[in-house]
């Protein structure tokens, strides 16, 4: 499992770079192989495979965390201006729920980006293989 924490690791890193997706998969398709077997390859695409959750939220949040968080920033922004002119501590308690949600929204379309480019990378990786054997068959 410390492996799989490694490789969403990595996978995070490339999300990191400003570059075309192709590029982000190439760059974590040579570590993968560096760093796992076939084996290892294919056990840990079930997991991740498994562990992607299939409901429309879920899927909205991994392509569009920034969106789905930013009324969360709006409430929690409005919040600390109307109790700072206003001088009403109850309205501090709306940054008090909105921030947090709103990070941890980030954070999940993160995590689900991260393991969506693995799983996209493993299946390219996947892809090479059997043209390679294709190729040798011929």
């Amino acid at each position: 499992m410390q492996k799989l924490e490694n490789l969403i690791l990595m996978a995070e890193d490339e999300l990191t770079q400003y570059s075309t997706d192709a590029r982000k998969i190439e760059k974590l398709r040579q570590k993968i192989n560096l760093s796992f077997s076939v084996i290892e390859q294919k056990k840990i695409k079930e997991d991740l495979l498994s562990q992607m959750p299939n409901d429309p939220l879920s899927k909205i949040i991994e392509n569009q965390r920034q969106t789905v968080a930013l009324p969360f920033w709006g409430i929690a922004g409005l919040g600390l201006l109307f109790g700072i002119s206003s001088q009403q501590p109850l309205d501090f308690i709306a940054p008090l729920v909105a921030i947090p949600l709103a990070i941890n929204i980030q954070k999940k379309g993160w995590k689900l980006q991260a393991k969506r480019l693995i799983i996209q990378t493993l299946e390219e990786i996947e892809t090479r293989i059997k043209n390679l054997n294709n190729q040798e068959n011929k």
